[in-house]
């Protein structure tokens, strides 16, 4: 929103920053963002003040597992700490929202990779900028012989799901794609658990196995 819509608040620098920063949200344009700092400040602060305080707090103390790279509060994350889970499985996703579409489907019982991006090159974004190492010391230090790119459906998801089928069939691992239940152009975090689980019991293997 441009400044002069402000004007019959001027003075309030503050009230300008919360927009500007409530914009920055995904799905979050200029009018929603007004609408929702205008309600927090006038009807809901003590919301407001648990949102901010639950940010900063979520900032400082939300971390990276050191094993799958998804956000918890430990060095291992509790999924990476259950031994209960197949081992000879992992799970390559795009983010932590997809990682949760997958659990949501309760199908999955092996371990997950969390890239954090996707190869997206329009935005400078090249598969060789994901981190590769990371993953590849992943499956080093792992029991694991099926490696499942779960990347979504569309046009970076999919440039990252050859990227890393070349390098891990490299390792000798077998590597599978979720089936096309996941519609084309759909991302894991808006379909439903049904779909998600059975795309992933129909995965397909990606080139021939390995010797």
């Amino acid at each position: 929103m441009s400044r002069s819509a402000f004007d019959a608040f001027d003075g309030l620098d503050p009230l300008v920053d919360l927009v500007q920063a409530l914009k920055r949200l995904p799905g979050v344009g200029p009018k929603s963002a007004q609408r929702l700092a205008f309600h927090l400040l006038q009807s809901d602060r003590q919301a407001a003040t648990a949102l901010g305080e639950s940010l900063l707090k979520a900032v400082a103390e939300i971390r990276h597992c050191s094993m799958c790279n998804n956000f918890c509060h430990a060095d291992v994350c509790s999924i990476c700490s259950d031994t209960r889970r197949n081992p000879g499985l992992l799970c390559v996703v795009e983010t932590p929202a997809d990682l949760a579409a997958i659990e949501a489907t309760q199908t999955y019982r092996g371990y997950y990779y969390v890239l954090m991006g996707r190869a997206s090159p329009l935005d400078g974004v090249r598969p060789e900028s994901l981190d590769w190492p990371k993953l590849s010391q992943r499956l080093d230090d792992s029991e694991v012989k099926e490696v499942i790119l779960a990347t979504n459906f569309t046009n970076e998801g999919e440039a990252t799901a050859v990227f890393l089928t070349d390098r891990i069939r490299r390792m000798a691992l077998k590597v599978s794609r979720l089936a096309r239940g996941v519609p084309i152009g759909g991302e894991l975090e808006y379909t439903d658990p049904s779909t998600v689980a059975r795309a992933l019991l129909d995965r397909r293997q990606l080139g021939s196995d390995p010797e």
